[in-house]
């Protein structure tokens, strides 16, 4: 999209939401203040590139990104895998994903009540 269609999305609400709705990120060479506002509010505020930086290593970076909001739910899923990983990797995922999330936790391990793994189509397995 060129900056002249942007300034013309930027005045209508209904279509930042249903854009923010359709793509999961956005990689943006402008200043984000076009689009920022409408989509940071929708949680997928735009990831700003300079000409200097690789595009495709850009992508692959957003693609990798996790982005999860801690605030105070009692509840927080995180994906941590995908089908095509091995045993270990997933393994090793899980582990960096709970003592980094323990971490971020003021009481650390005593705010934690209990740790599930689940797959799309099977039943939960508790952890912890």
């Amino acid at each position: 999209m060129s900056v002249d269609d942007l300034k013309k999305l930027n005045k209508n609400k209904k279509l930042i939401k249903k854009l923010a709705r359709k793509y999961d990120a956005f990689l943006i060479k402008q200043i984000p203040r076009l689009l920022g506002p409408g989509l940071s509010k929708a949680g997928k505020f735009p990831t700003p590139i300079s000409h200097a930086e690789d595009l495709a290593q850009k992508v692959n970076d957003v693609k990798c990104t996790i982005k999860f909001q801690l605030k105070k739910v009692l509840c927080l899923g995180v994906a941590v895998g995908n089908v095509g990983m091995t045993e270990d990797q997933l393994i090793g995922n899980i582990m960096l994903a709970i003592n980094y999330l323990v971490s971020l936790l003021k009481k650390g391990w005593q705010n934690v009540g209990s740790l599930t793994i689940k797959a799309s189509m099977s039943p939960p397995k508790r952890l912890y």
